[in-house]
């Protein structure tokens, strides 16, 4: 699976990016996204920021879960106290870049089923994996906003910050 992680700020820009594979099942921790669907991943994340807001209003939980869906890739949200949205897209190992046109390989990926918890971004499993995945980074999240060099809606550029978030992916995912 691939996985591709932002922080959005408060005004909707982008204050952190990362994008890396599963390390869980012999996954490498490679990315495997193709090269047609890499320069959406950014797009599709900020196409769903309206309904995280229109979630966000209704529900009042931090972790949205899985609330969106973009052809197979899935779109999970967690959203702190100072409406910082964490968002991560999921695709599945079986999405491939005829997902994005629509052509026959995407209705052929969609419908193959796989017992692994990566197959199915919606299982319960997954769910929790990522659920956790967003509280340590959230916790990493706070240490690298309390530096005194930090202002609000700033880029991350910490390495320290990237480098434990590259962790707790390799660790839940």
């Amino acid at each position: 699976m691939s996985y591709y992680f932002a922080v959005i700020g408060t005004q909707d820009n982008p204050l952190f990016e990362y994008e890396f594979g599963t390390s869980k099942q012999g996954g490498d921790g490679q990315p495997r996204f193709s090269d047609q669907v890499r320069h959406l991943n950014q797009f599709v994340l900020h196409s769903s920021l309206d309904i995280v807001e229109e979630i966000q209003w209704t529900n009042g939980q931090l972790y949205l879960k899985a609330m969106d869906k973009f052809f197979n890739s899935y779109i999970s949200c967690f959203i702190t106290g100072g409406n910082v949205k964490f968002l991560l897209l999921h695709q599945p190992p079986g999405a491939n870049s005829s997902n994005v046109t629509g052509g026959v390989g995407g209705i052929a990926a969609a419908t193959t089923r796989s017992t692994s918890i990566g197959a199915n971004p919606t299982s319960p499993q997954t769910e929790e994996a990522v659920k956790n995945f967003f509280t340590e980074v959230y916790d990493n999240y706070v240490k690298a906003i309390m530096s005194p060099f930090y202002k609000a809606n700033m880029e991350i550029k910490s390495p320290v910050f990237r480098s434990r978030v590259a962790a707790a992916g390799r660790k839940y995912l």
